[in-house]
This record gives structure tokens, sequence and C-alpha cells, in this order.
């Protein structure tokens, strides 16, 4: 389960992000490339975009869900 106290520092503040254990699989990029993007310097994924519809939403939960590490995190926050 994704840790909200340790999120990637360049997740843009609301509900979903990625925090430290992403293994930089690209999954989440595949999937929702409108939210997630690289740290190319860092070897990590981070949400650079919050959802801003059902559809980019329900991405951003398969994303999550699809996580090989559950790096993925909703704290519930909108």
């Amino acid at each position: 389960m994704a840790d909200r106290e340790d999120k990637n520092a360049e997740n843009i503040n609301g509900k979903f992000y990625v925090d430290s254990q992403c293994i930089d699989c690209d999954l989440c990029r595949e999937t929702s490339p409108a939210n997630f993007t690289r740290a190319d310097d860092e070897g990590y994924s981070y949400v650079y975009k919050q959802p801003e519809n059902d559809e980019e939403a329900a991405l951003c939960r398969e994303a999550m869900e699809g996580c090989p590490v559950e790096a993925i995190g909703d704290d519930g926050d909108a």
C-alpha cells in the first residue's frame, strides 16, 4: 500500500500520488499518460496532473490497482 508520508516530491497536490516504492515499470504511464509521467533523472513515476474528469479518474484507479509494488495511492483529497 502506498504511503502518503513517502510521496515523491514531484507529485502535484491532490487525490492521487506515487510514493518512493515506484520501480519505474511504466505501467501507470502507459495506462494513464495524461496524469503520470517519469522523473528521468530519478527513475520513477509521479502524478503531474490530477484527473480532470471521470475517464481520467478511472484510468488513475486502474493504474493504482495494477501497480506491481502498490506505489500509487489515493489519499481521498479531491
